[in-house]
């Protein structure tokens, strides 16, 4: 950092060699940009000015230093100077040009007025990876052309040079292919369980015209067709591509689906290879990524056709047929001048020559690639997965579950100390997953990639050494403002604040702590369910609730709030706290709630983890609770959850009595379940039935379990699950 600006007015003039096309397209994209955002023209020339005039040089160097993507930015008040070995360098200092500049250079649809100001500095910079990606799957929720771009234009501010799309899946096709047309007719829609239509692809032209727009931006777009596995789509078109000869439909429910290409079918392959063509000729992208991961082997170990491939290749075991399955299709890229890419699964059976192998399972997949001189892209779960919850789930929208805070991404490190010198040089970079099972909106799919893409962004541009969580933080504040100006639809969940709180039963109270994700934030909180303001109790020691509320919670900075707001509601009813005698015991992988979870004052959320639910695997729920003395009751109620991609649906039925002496009870209602169990979101459904008022010790409830999921779904003949959170008797 040195003293002083360099102010942007009119006059100021920008120089550049544009007789190299690329260096122009960067002085076009730059000039333009200020001029949207600013409404000051910049002058284009092709040598500096004479006299006193501000000036913005682009220059072409040859310095080793900076390699393909680096670039040294010097900015003093009258001139600022720009040099990169490559186009591609430039435009990084671009961005970062932007990054200087105020925030509202950003609002590019609409000209502010302001002091356009970049202070003065010397910057040396280039990234540590040469693949900074970001992964969005448009198959299980097809997204429009123009929220792609948007997208496109949001990994350039980030410095990111790889958008992966996943074209094709069981649940959707999204890419026109001319040899193929019933691929768009029938493939690219799926009838949902509501009996709506959903679905879309890309035509041929729409598929130029983003890689064009990417290229722009030295975004490199590479596409994915999945193969073997995760191909009920297209065989929905064109079953005789399976082992079976189907029939099949375009799948709407999530998970792994058995049936696979046929890898004994020649026809198969000439399929492939015709849809690969096309997609060759569209994408100049030197990499074709071809899935290959979860791969059921059911089908080729019953199928004729494949064991007598596995007989005349002489291969070992199905393993090995996948690996010959990659291995053609390598061979066939490899002829059309494409490197192919798959996830790790790749490897079993033995790995094709010249693939890249994504390792999503763990960095294990890595280690082994890179260990056999293969280069490797880094995405394990436990970092890259950005369908994952980034906050507490009773307060963010739907995902899939897991949980990746921004912090646990900021601490990814691609390279493995496992590696050697040597092998860690095939560690090509990292990059972030969004898988959309549950990510229907381009709302939801911004909140869930920002900002944590910030973070994986710095992961794989800066030198380890130089990366330190505060003060990342520190800078992310000023990062929400280019957000905000943006208009992305971002997590505020790095402001939540965690909730915790503890059924105290004999004195039937909650004891409840609230802690910020960092100290220096100030939480302020209300009882009444109004909305916290700079006016509104600043928590200092744990609260004690005694009587149903309404808790909300809000972060605040320097007297600004800056958190979303946390709710969570206290039920206080006659069974509060009494334990609940089961007739089978819940599953115990779901005992954070422990023996009260049902009747502890607290909801579940849409995601089954949260500690609140109790699930019952395959057998019926029987719960009966002594009230320990009779008390009037009005009402009982009990919520259930469902969500089919985990097995668990809800009940067939509820049924409710009631006992003054607990040996007979009384029939109050059955109550019959009418939500599909093909429904693909997650419901939650309570069930509620309505008493005489008389006085009762005993309340049960009774829920009948369908036992085992039904023949459409992926787990076919496996226990089904019943999960409940809270029965409440008023």
């Amino acid at each position: 950092r040195r003293t002083g600006y360099f102010y942007l007015a009119k006059g100021t003039s920008v120089v550049a060699d544009t007789t190299d096309s690329l260096i122009g397209q960067v002085v076009d994209y730059f000039a333009r940009h200020v001029q949207q955002a600013t409404g000051i023209p910049l002058h284009i020339l092709e040598e500096p000015p004479n006299g006193e005039q501000k000036v913005i040089l682009f220059k072409k160097t040859t310095d080793e230093t900076l390699g393909e993507e680096g670039y040294r930015l010097t900015v003093r008040s009258t001139q600022i100077l720009l040099k990169a070995n490559r186009p591609a360098g430039l435009f990084y200092g671009v961005q970062t040009l932007f990054q200087l500049l105020p925030s509202e250079i950003f609002a590019i649809n609409d000209p502010q007025n302001g002091s356009w100001r970049v202070p003065c500095v010397t910057i040396l910079d280039k990234p540590r990876y040469p693949w900074r990606g970001l992964m969005l799957d448009v198959s299980r929720h097809f997204f429009p052309k123009e929220f792609v771009k948007k997208q496109i234009d949001y990994l350039a501010m980030h410095k990111m040079n790889r958008l992966h799309l996943h074209l094709t899946d069981d649940q959707g096709w999204r890419i026109e292919i001319k040899k193929y047309p019933k691929l768009t007719q029938i493939s690219s829609w799926r009838r949902e369980a509501d009996g709506r239509i959903t679905g879309g692809y890309y035509t041929q032209d729409d598929i130029r015209e983003l890689v064009a727009y990417a290229q722009s931006r030295f975004v490199t777009i590479v596409p994915e067709i999945e193969m073997p596995g995760h191909c009920q789509a297209a065989l929905a078109a064109y079953p005789q591509l399976s082992c079976t000869g189907g029939p099949f439909h375009v799948a709407t429910e999530w998970g792994v689906h058995k049936d696979v290409y046929c890898a004994g079918n020649d026809s198969t392959f000439a399929f492939l290879e015709n849809v690969l063509s096309e997609v060759i000729r569209l994408f100049p992208s030197p990499y074709i990524h071809v899935g290959g991961d979860e791969v059921p082997k059911d089908r080729w170990k019953a199928c004729s056709k494949c064991q007598a491939r596995i007989q005349a290749e002489g291969l070992k075991d199905e393993a090995e047929l996948q690996s010959y399955f990659i291995r053609r299709i390598e061979k066939f890229l490899n002829a059309h001048g494409k490197r192919l890419i798959g996830w790790d699964e790749i490897l079993e059976g033995g790995l094709a020559p010249n693939a890249i192998v994504m390792s999503w399972r763990g960095i294990q997949g890595g280690i082994a690639a890179a260990k056999q001189q293969h280069d490797v892209v880094m995405t394990p779960t436990s970092s890259c997965y950005f369908d994952y919850y980034q906050g507490d789930p009773k307060t963010e929208p739907l995902a899939i579950g897991g949980n990746l805070p921004i912090e646990k991404v900021y601490q990814f490190d691609p390279t493995p100390k496992a590696l050697s010198p040597e092998e860690a040089a095939h560690i090509l970079g990292g990059q972030a997953n969004l898988w959309t099972e549950y990510i229907a909106t381009p709302e939801h799919a911004e909140y869930m990639t920002y900002p944590r893409l910030a973070a994986m962004a710095e992961v794989l541009w800066s030198p380890k050494e130089k990366r330190n969580w505060r003060d990342f933080f520190g800078r992310l504040l000023t990062q929400f403002k280019r957000y905000d100006v943006l208009g992305i639809h971002y997590a505020r969940s790095l402001f939540a604040v965690n909730v915790k709180s503890e059924l105290e039963v004999s004195q039937k109270q909650w004891r409840v702590t609230l802690k910020p994700h960092l100290s220096e934030m100030e939480v302020r909180y209300t009882l009444d369910g109004s909305e916290p303001t700079g006016h509104s109790n600043v928590y200092k020691k744990p609260l004690v609730l005694n009587c149903t509320a309404t808790l909300k919670v809000k972060t605040f900075v320097n007297g600004q709030a800056v958190g979303s707001t946390v709710q969570r509601t206290f039920y206080r009813h006659k069974a509060l706290g009494q334990q609940v005698s089961v007739a089978f015991p819940y599953g115990p992988r779901y005992t954070a709630g422990g023996d009260f979870a049902l009747t502890d004052g607290l909801l579940g959320t849409r995601y089954f983890r949260d500690g609140r639910w109790q699930g019952y695997d395959g057998v019926d729920f029987v719960g009966t609770i002594d009230l320990g003395k009779p008390v009037s009751v009005h009402k009982i109620s009990v919520r259930f959850l469902q969500n089919i991609s985990s097995w668990i649906f809800l009940p067939t039925s509820v049924a409710f009595s009631v006992s003054e002496n607990g040996q007979q009870f009384e029939p109050i209602a059955t109550l019959k379940n009418w939500v599909s169990p093909r429904v693909n979101d997650v419901v939650v459904k309570p069930f509620t039935c309505n008493c005489s008022g008389k006085p009762v010790r005993w309340v049960r409830v009774e829920a009948k379990n369908r036992g085992v999921c039904p023949p459409w779904h992926p787990g076919a003949g496996g226990k089904a699950w019943i999960f409940l959170d809270e029965i409440r008797v008023d």
